[in-house]
């Protein structure tokens, strides 16, 4: 199935959309500089697919680009894997929390951080109906 009608939503639409905070980066949707000094790029570009899973040997079978990852494993782990996988944004839903050791090490790899209090069930849905499509 070929997902053709996606929108690139940028990093301040994602979160309007989902009603997210903003846990690294400086709040106006450009990334913090990544340990080459690239800002990522991404961000500033925009994202136009979503890939839910606790689950980061799924992540790692990614090979799409501008893919936001939504999950609730709120780990060290996530970040490392996000960052292998080359993704740029990760949304932690349920409401969990990110440690200063996830945020530094995100700064340090240019991944931006988004919580969000819904499900992973309710974020996914309002990204797809705002235009994010599914990797699959």
């Amino acid at each position: 199935m070929i997902i053709t009608n996606t929108l690139l939503m940028t990093l301040q639409e994602i979160l309007d959309t989902i009603d997210g905070r903003l846990v690294t980066g400086n709040g106006n949707g450009i990334p913090a500089p990544g340990l080459n000094g690239t800002t990522g790029g991404v961000s500033s570009n925009g994202f136009n697919l979503a890939f839910a899973s606790d689950l980061m040997s799924d992540v790692l079978t990614l090979s799409n680009d501008n893919v936001v990852l939504l999950t609730g494993l709120a780990t060290l782990q996530t970040i490392r894997t996000a960052e292998m996988a080359d993704i740029n944004c990760i949304i932690f839903v349920r409401n969990k929390r990110v440690s200063p050791e996830m945020v530094e090490l995100a700064n340090e790899s240019g991944i931006e951080l988004i919580e969000c209090r819904y499900s992973m069930f309710k974020t996914s849905g309002l990204l797809y109906q705002a235009g994010l499509g599914p990797v699959y």
